[in-house]
């Protein structure tokens, strides 16, 4: 059986567009499990938002997480700290013994007073390597630590200190920067939960 043009024609488009209605089904199918999965748990899309774990308490790591929420802050997004355990060394504005335990006050003696004595994770070097490290920040105009991290705060950074660290650490909230808020792991997941960006440092 031989056929004519016009009737190949018609056969073609026939199964180009049966194929093609297939494949548009497919597609359907999959734009709405895409769908359900931006939809599930009453539609909670990841926001412009970073947050991340402050969990080290050197100059390098510091001075790369707040970096990171300072360029966020620049791109628009919105910025929250966690700070916990030796990454609390940040946010030290003093040092008080009274009214600790003896255990609490041998803590504190160790601990680092604040961002401006923070050691270096590397080429420590007994306390000489953060002396040189901020003596090439300098020459290179880049900013402090403590620079940075006031930079954060005026940028609207939120900054929130674990407070289950703070007692472990006998690290009392007189201690701490103005303007931090104290929360637990909820605080953190809270946010974590709504962020394009999530980071433990």
């Amino acid at each position: 059986m031989s056929l004519t043009e016009d009737e190949i024609t018609k056969l073609v488009d026939r199964l180009v567009e049966e194929r093609v209605s297939k494949r548009l089904a497919g597609v359907e199918q999959d734009l709405a499990a895409l769908r359900g999965m931006v939809t599930q748990g009453g539609g909670n899309v990841p926001e412009d938002r970073t947050t991340m774990v402050v969990f080290s308490g050197e100059l390098d790591p510091l001075f790369g997480a707040f970096t990171i929420a300072l360029g966020s802050v620049a791109m628009g997004m919105e910025v929250s700290m966690f700070f916990t355990f030796w990454g609390l060394n940040a946010l030290r504005v003093s040092k008080k013994y009274a009214g600790k335990s003896i255990g609490e006050k041998m803590v504190a003696a160790m601990l680092p007073n604040g961002p401006k004595s923070v050691p270096t994770s590397r080429m420590n070097m007994g306390g000489a390597g953060p002396i040189f490290f901020k003596y090439l920040m300098g020459q290179r105009n880049v900013e402090s630590l403590p620079s940075m991290i006031a930079m954060a705060q005026e940028m609207g950074v939120r900054m929130v200190a674990c407070e289950t660290s703070m007692t472990v650490m006998g690290i009392t909230r007189e201690e701490l920067l103005p303007g931090v808020e104290f929360g637990g792991v909820a605080t953190y997941l809270d946010d974590a939960a709504r962020s394009k960006v999530t980071l433990f440092i």
